[in-house]
């Protein structure tokens, strides 16, 4: 469907992204399946009407990794935006958005690496690894960099 609206009087779509930390202080990381280069991404999903962002987070991390086995650790003061190229953001969620706009909560994952399957019912990732937290920008999509990066340094006595 073509945008009806310009791209950059787009609003942002709000959803939440999980930083999932295991007890070496890595993070988890996964490959998109709609993603063929390689790029890396921690999960991220929309929030649900009604959903506040703890619920829209457990939620999606359920949805995505099948298992939401982890403990709220903290969640950012701030709404942390990007802007997604515009070929993509024309195909994505019918045009209606020029990128997003998330809420990041930090999670203390309590679950063992068996109980982590990402073939779920409608899987989003092919594959999936822990990751150091200073390696996350550098395996990111280019247009996420930025806010990974403020993610470090927001959630660094976490992630160290």
């Amino acid at each position: 469907m073509a945008p009806h609206v310009s791209y950059i009087s787009r609003p942002f779509r709000p959803c939440v992204g999980i930083i999932l930390i295991n007890d070496a202080k890595q993070v988890f990381v996964g490959q998109r399946l709609d993603n063929h280069g390689e790029a890396w991404q921690m999960p991220q999903g929309g929030i649900d009407r009604g959903e506040n962002a703890v619920e829209a987070a457990l939620r999606e991390m359920l949805e995505e990794i099948g298992t939401d086995n982890a403990e709220l650790l903290r969640e950012h003061s701030a709404w942390l935006n990007y802007n997604i190229p515009e070929n993509l953001a024309n195909r994505l969620w019918d045009g209606k958005y020029q990128g997003q706009t998330q809420k990041w909560l930090a999670f203390q994952y309590r679950g063992s690496d068996d109980d982590i399957n990402i073939n779920t019912k409608h899987p989003e990732f092919r594959a999936w690894r822990w990751a150091s937290a200073a390696s996350l920008p550098a395996l990111a999509a280019p247009f996420k960099r930025q806010v990974y990066e403020q993610l470090l340094e927001d959630f660094n006595d976490l992630l160290c």
